[in-house]
């Protein structure tokens, strides 16, 4: 569908994730590196603005059930209203992967149990450990 894709990691101060974005670009990395036109950034501001920065004109979604479609939509609306030029695009996900959360695979690491059937081929699994 498209020449480059862009994976922008966003940064929100007023949350505390389980990854640094440094450690977030690295498994991103890893998990893309056999693809061409693919590039990592991160931002603190909003979606429409990096979109408008880089020169973006779709934003891309997957959903893996109608609880995230509901969710990505109404996230899709409210950008339409304030960056009507930039289309977001929903995509489903295969059904073989429909099962997989973040929730689930964090779940796993937090019990020592393998996560590796959930997560790309080439991700190093020691970078999803917890980092204190």
């Amino acid at each position: 569908m498209f020449d480059e894709v862009v994976v922008a990691i966003g940064i929100n101060i007023d949350k505390k994730g389980h990854f640094s974005p440094e450690r977030k670009i690295e498994i991103i990395r890893q998990a893309t590196a056999g693809l061409q036109g693919v590039r990592i950034t991160e931002y603190d501001n909003l979606t429409v603005d990096i979109c408008r920065e880089l020169g973006i004109r779709h934003i891309v979604r997957g959903v893996r059930n109608m609880i995230d479609f509901e969710t990505e939509r109404s996230i899709a609306d409210a950008n339409r209203r304030l960056a009507p030029e930039i289309d977001t695009i929903i995509i489903p996900t295969a059904q073989e992967f429909a099962h997989i959360s973040s929730t689930a695979v964090r779940d796993l690491i937090k019990h020592h149990s393998d996560p590796s059937m959930f997560i790309p081929e080439g991700v190093d699994i020691k970078l999803l450990e917890y980092e204190e």
